[in-house]
Order: C-alpha cells, then structure tokens, then sequence
C-alpha cells in the first residue's frame, strides 16, 4: 500500500481537449500493473470536452454541479451531483458544464496495453451545444 498526502498541481485542461475552462486534478494514474486513470475535472459553466472515445469505456461521476453528456446519435442529458454514467468502449461522447452551472466529475477509466486512453475527435459546435437535454 501507498498513502499520497502530496497533491499534484492542478493543471488546466488542454484547448485541444475542451473548449471553455476546465482543470484537472490527477486522483490515480496507471503504475506498474494497473491501468487505471482517475480524474477529477472541473467544468466552468458551458465548458465542455471534444467529442471523444476510450478505447475501455469511461465512468463519470458527478460530485459538484449539473453538466451536459451526449453520446453521439443520442439525447443531451442533464446529470447532477450523485449521478454516473457508463459510457461503453470505442463509444463517441462529449461531456461538461451546464451553460449556466459549473460542474466537476471523477472520469474513471482504464489505459488499453498499448497506452491509448482516448481519441479525440471534433470540438463540440455551438449548433450542438447546449442541445435540449431530455427529460429526467
């Protein structure tokens, strides 16, 4: 067992990667045998990711705000705090802030052998984004 008590900077998310301000706080990265990725990131108010995929899927679970997710094909759903999603492997999806509320989330997910963690596709457009989110 390892105990971490040294938090790692938090970093601001990539312009590649999202539009609007976001920062991440890195929880677990892979070491030696594992392959696991936690993240906890936090959206402000109408940030957003790119469309992307993970090559083993990806669990968001929200621990502060309301945010947007869509997976590609489907309906804009608000989650909240409390709420999780489980976004299938290869799956085309983007995730982030409300327009008007910020957001944060733990993004889970494992790093396939070869170190793939996701692709990256397109930035979410404005026609998109905010999409009428359905109905809870």
């Amino acid at each position: 067992m390892r105990v971490s008590r040294t938090p790692r900077p938090t970093a601001a998310a990539p312009p590649e990667w999202v539009a609007g301000a976001a920062w991440v706080d890195e929880i677990a990265a892979p070491e030696g045998a594992s392959h696991l990725r936690v993240d906890s990131v936090h959206f402000a108010p109408g940030a957003r990711t790119a469309w992307h995929s993970h090559p083993l899927g990806q669990v968001l679970h929200v621990t502060a705000g309301t945010g947007l997710v869509q997976c590609l094909g489907g309906e804009v759903h608000t989650i909240r705090t409390g709420d999780s999603v489980r976004v299938a492997p290869g799956e085309w999806h983007w995730h982030g802030a409300s327009p008007t509320a910020s957001m944060t989330h733990l993004a889970v997910q494992e790093v396939a052998e070869d170190g793939t963690e996701a692709e990256r596709g397109s930035h979410v457009t404005e026609a998109e984004y905010p999409a009428r989110p359905a109905a809870r």
